[in-house]
């Protein structure tokens, strides 16, 4: 008896160049705009994070209820991820005093944990295997999960190691073309690139936006953080619009043939 899948389609659009671009644009976004909210409205990072993750909440709620994709609200989904990472992450590091590495430390377990629950549950964590409000679910906080652990590594290679931000920004982007690398010229696991890919472009974008918006005596380049976020934004919107994506392929419900 052999087993034979369907072809099919998901709500989360196919991994191409664009994906990374709109990915990394939209990280950074989540900095400028995290830290608006935290810092410029004077709100802190607890009572910013409550904000951005009841946003969070309402936005991955609609997405998963969604019949088909929507390249609008998948994006907005994951800037409401990277926006409460941004305060949470900063909430758990600074106001609890738990510090760089002991936050990175505990949202590392959070999302190796989530990783596993959710190939325990469903078999699989490739991106291309999501076809069900299950496996969106876990997606999405294993999302959640990655784009916290990813502001926690930015802060803590840019503020504690001595690299800057710009230094910080140089380090991540050597990683991602590393992985780039493997993903061209080796067999390396698909899953365990675009997952490294993921999280690597979060601190990324984590460093590209404190550069932005950090004052010049502290490294910065003293850009508003709500003009930053409006130029993030509207870069973002016309990537959607200008170069349109699909949702990517996937294996759907299997039957079995005698």
């Amino acid at each position: 008896m052999n087993r034979f899948a369907k072809e099919g389609f998901s709500k989360v659009p196919e991994v191409t160049l664009i994906f990374w671009v709109i990915k990394i644009a939209a990280t950074t976004l989540g900095e400028t705009g995290g830290d608006a909210a935290s810092m410029s409205l004077n709100l802190g990072y607890a009572i910013s994070s409550i904000i951005f993750i009841g946003i969070f909440v309402a936005a991955v709620t609609a997405q998963i209820s969604a019949k088909s994709f929507h390249p609008f609200l998948y994006w907005f989904v994951i800037v409401a991820t990277t926006t409460a990472g941004t305060t949470m992450a900063d909430f758990s590091d600074r106001s609890l005093g738990i510090g760089y590495p002991g936050g990175a430390s505990i949202l590392l377990v959070l999302l190796v944990a989530s990783l596993y629950v959710w190939y325990r549950s469903v078999g699989s964590v490739a991106v291309d295997s999501i076809t069900s409000p299950k496996a969106e679910m876990f997606y999405w906080v294993t999302i959640l999960f990655s784009q916290t652990l990813g502001t926690a590594l930015g802060d803590w290679m840019a503020d504690t190691n001595g690299l800057g931000y710009e230094g910080g920004a140089r380090v991540f982007g050597a990683g991602l073309v590393v992985l780039a690398g493997l993903y061209f010229w080796t067999n390396v696991s698909r899953t365990f690139l675009f997952w490294g890919a993921f999280i690597l472009t979060r601190p990324l974008g984590a460093t590209v936006g404190d550069l932005l918006d950090k004052p010049v005596t502290d490294g910065g380049l003293a850009v508003s953080r709500f003009y930053a976020s409006a130029i993030l934004a509207a870069f973002i919107v016309a990537c959607i619009l200008i170069l349109p994506q699909k949702a990517g392929s996937h294996a759907g419900e299997s039957r079995r043939a005698s």
